[in-house]
């Protein structure tokens, strides 16, 4: 998701609402020269909406990688995209992110109407959403549908809702999981590696760049997307994350909240090891991913959301589904695991998809060199990104 007019033109969505940018209920545009500059202390905190986008007037005072998941909750809703709303004058001219078109005004007026049934219906809990009424439809359906009633019923395997099952403990999926990699000892001899390939997503018009990825143990990854445009870089050091890429609303994003999680479980999640005792709250239970039955753990430390985790019959990690709070509702973002290789005794997954409600990424690797010598400064915060290097 950008609000770069130029990429938004260039990089053609991937689906309905799976949109380079937004559908924007309280905003609009990046402020420019006049915007604050990026983050340059370690003292200093993420920027918030308002700063940085013109004519805020109910999204106020949330970071701005919220803000951002915000219009991918618009875009997945109604099935949106940047000109479903906005003025199609945005494609010449930035400013026009600005303008309270009529589908803006209405919008404000949804997120005012949605907050006030959660807080006198629900406690404040955040139960409706945009998708409560929606289900990716830019009008509601208010007639029942047959064909719904009397259809086969499908479940969705990437509910954060699951019923537990006892007839297996989630230490005896992990154990297997171990397993079916090589086994803990040759995991533990595993203590970073140096990854190549390409990347490919709704940012690259088809394309496909070439990819770094850097890791060292036992939760620090750096990502570098080599792009005509310059070098798009993100990084998770162990407790911090950024990005500075060409796609971003700021040349250097500081990721929070759910993105840092976020961040953080695709760091952990090279290391298998630290899967388990990172979590304190642990369900189990089964699901079908593409008619498979694959087994589920749920994870979950308290005052976050749960994340889920799927293996599939030879033990592998085929899947991970989280959950990022925005101002609007709950959105999903979801990691898929395939095409495991052996690495110095280790299977590792050389394809990795990465979707999201604002866009999705495809990682294919050729290369991985397991242990091999990495700077500590390739995890830390990036310089702000600059196109045309």
């Amino acid at each position: 998701m950008s609000l770069g007019v130029p990429r938004a033109t260039r990089y053609p969505t991937v689906a309905a609402g799976v949109c380079l940018v937004i559908f924007v209920a309280a905003l609009s545009v990046r402020t420019g020269a006049s915007a604050k500059p990026a983050q340059t202390g370690p003292e200093q905190g993420p920027l918030m909406s308002d700063a940085v986008f013109k004519n805020i007037q109910v999204l106020k005072g949330i970071p701005v990688d919220e803000f951002m998941d915000t219009m991918g909750m618009f875009a997945s809703s109604l099935g949106y995209d940047c000109v479903s709303c906005h003025s199609g004058d945005i494609y010449t001219n930035r400013a026009a992110f600005a303008e309270a078109t009529p589908l803006i005004q209405r919008a404000r007026q949804m997120i005012v109407m949605m907050n006030t049934i959660n807080k006198n219906y629900f406690g404040g809990q955040p139960r409706v959403s945009c998708f409560t009424c929606h289900n990716a439809k830019n009008r509601p359906e208010y007639i029942p549908n047959l064909a719904l009633q009397y259809g086969e019923v499908i479940d969705d395997p990437n509910s954060m809702r699951i019923f537990p099952d006892t007839r297996t403990t989630v230490d005896q999926v992990f154990d297997k999981y171990i397993q079916a990699l090589g086994g803990s000892q040759r995991l533990a001899a595993l203590s970073g590696f140096v990854a190549r390939g390409t990347y490919e997503g709704f940012n690259t018009g088809g394309n496909a760049f070439p990819i770094e990825i850097t890791a060292k143990a036992p939760n620090q990854r750096s990502q570098v997307v080599r792009t005509p445009e310059g070098d798009a870089i993100k990084t998770f050091d162990g407790r911090a994350a950024w990005a500075a890429e060409g796609w971003r609303p700021l040349p250097l994003l500081t990721l929070t909240g759910g993105n840092l999680e976020a961040a953080r479980l695709e760091a952990m999640q090279l290391f298998p090891t630290n899967i388990r005792p990172a979590f304190t709250q642990w369900q189990i239970s089964s699901t079908t991913i593409d008619g498979n039955v694959v087994q589920l753990l749920q994870a979950q430390n308290a005052g976050q959301l749960p994340v889920n985790f799927y293996f599939d019959d030879a033990g592998l990690l085929v899947r991970i589904v989280r959950w990022n709070r925005t101002a609007v509702g709950t959105v999903p973002m979801q990691f898929e695991y395939g095409d495991y290789r052996d690495v110095a005794g280790v299977k590792m997954p050389f394809r990795i998809v990465l979707t999201w409600t604002d866009g999705q990424n495809t990682i294919v690797l050729n290369e991985i060199q397991p242990n091999a010598a990495v700077n500590a400064a390739r995890f830390g915060r990036p310089a702000p990104f600059k196109g045309g290097q």
